[in-house]
């Protein structure tokens, strides 16, 4: 898949946003992709974690678990984990940090990928990756459906993604006249960072 027919998906599904934004970081955006109406649609959701799984494979090999952020990761982390044929575990927030709970955990000598759905900054991708760091599987890198950072994000390990997409984000004090005219909303589901 080409970003072109990634974008495409995005917007045939209805999940990319026009307006004034409020991301997670407290940055504001012109564009937002809303990630749960790709994930409604299982026929889309399998075509874009199909292919996100192949890029995987073919950066990291063979992959034994793939752990995923609650709540944005766990449908994107469970259908690419089916297309790998790996495990699908995922981290939970407990007491503001992110822990694997329901009795999950990482084997030895298990070959392990963070999947995410979207990066952007990468806090809750570092996030997820630090719970798990000291599980005693091997962290092979990490992947998502859209890297909104263009590749700037650090998350510290490789990070494979279906679709780069460079979409400017503004300080809220820093906006440009055309985004600072209209009022923003905050989508998704996760607080504001601190």
């Amino acid at each position: 898949m080409t970003d072109d027919d990634v974008l495409a998906e995005f917007r045939d599904a209805g999940a990319l946003l026009d307006g004034h934004f409020i991301l997670s970081s407290g940055r504001r955006s012109a564009v937002y992709l809303q990630k749960m109406f790709i994930f409604q649609d299982p026929v889309r959701t399998e075509r874009l974690c199909k292919a996100l799984a192949a890029k995987i494979e073919a950066a990291f090999g063979t992959v034994d678990y793939v752990v995923s952020p609650a709540v944005g990761g766990i449908v994107p982390g469970y259908e690419t984990a089916r297309h790998l044929k790996a495990k699908a575990i995922f981290v939970e927030r407990e007491d503001g940090q992110f822990k694997l709970r329901r009795s999950f955990s990482i084997p030895k000598g298990a070959r392990v990928v963070m999947v995410e759905d979207i990066v952007t900054t990468g806090l809750s991708s570092r996030e997820c990756l630090a719970s798990i760091a000291n599980e005693p599987g091997t962290i092979l890198g990490a992947a998502c459906l859209v890297d909104r950072s263009a590749g700037r994000a650090d998350l510290g390990v490789p990070l494979v993604s279906l679709m780069k997409l460079d979409v400017p984000d503004y300080a809220p004090d820093a906006l440009p006249p055309e985004l600072a005219a209209i009022p923003p909303v905050k989508p998704g589901s996760r607080g504001l960072s601190a």
